[in-house]
This record gives C-alpha cells, structure tokens and sequence, in this order.
C-alpha cells in the first residue's frame, strides 16, 4: 500500500507514521530531533515539505538538565498526535510556499508562522 501524500478527509482518522509520504515523516523526525525550538524556513512544493533548501533549526537547549532522544525517535511507527495531523493539513492548504517558522515543543510541532499577502480585493 502506498502510504498517502495528503490528508485529503483523513484527519479526523487516527493517522500513523507509516501512512506518510517520506518528505512528510521527514519532517515529524526532524521535528522529533528539534524535541526544543524552530525549524525556520520550511519550503512546501505540491503539499510536500521539501528540504532543498534545508530550513533552519534553531534547538533551545536547557543546560540545567540531561536531554536525550526522544522515546518515540526509537519506534518504526507511531499514531500520529493531533498537532502534527493540523500541521499536514496546513501544509495541504498552503499546496506551495514557506513555513516562516514552527515552533516545536517536546517533539511536537506547536505553532506556525506562515506569511501571506493581501488579495487587492481586501485592500
């Protein structure tokens, strides 16, 4: 089976790691090794985040205590948390572009900056 390169009506659908496209569980990895900070600079092209150009990272490390790997970096698959699935459909909504930045917390992408620009109708 081939796993799905977008979300489509799945959401509500618990989804797993497996089920991904390989740019997609790139990037719940990357976010997952981030465990701290921002990936800045994430371009999408055809709803798949694409990391030629890399995005930056920036890891907010705290030096008063041991970091290590995530629990689930270890795992082959995982169901999906809630925020990543809104992530992967934001991703789908924005079809091509840039992510300015996501913030992630604890493996989990937790907020997004994204830039848009006014329709001139809206002006």
């Amino acid at each position: 089976m081939k796993p799905e390169t977008s979300l489509g009506n799945t959401a509500s659908a618990k989804l797993n790691l497996s089920g991904l496209s390989v740019p997609r569980q790139a990037l719940v990895r990357l976010c997952q090794s981030v465990d701290f900070g921002q990936i800045l600079g994430l371009h999408i092209r055809d709803r798949e985040p694409v990391f030629s150009p890399p995005p930056t990272v920036l890891r907010d490390i705290k030096l008063d205590a041991d970091c290590g790997p995530r629990q689930e970096a270890e795992l082959a698959d995982f169901a999906l948390r809630e925020e990543v699935c809104r992530l992967l459909e934001r991703i789908d909504q924005i079809e091509n572009g840039r992510l300015d930045r996501i913030e992630v917390r604890a493996g989990i992408p937790r907020r997004v900056l994204i830039e848009t620009k006014l329709n001139e109708e809206r002006q």
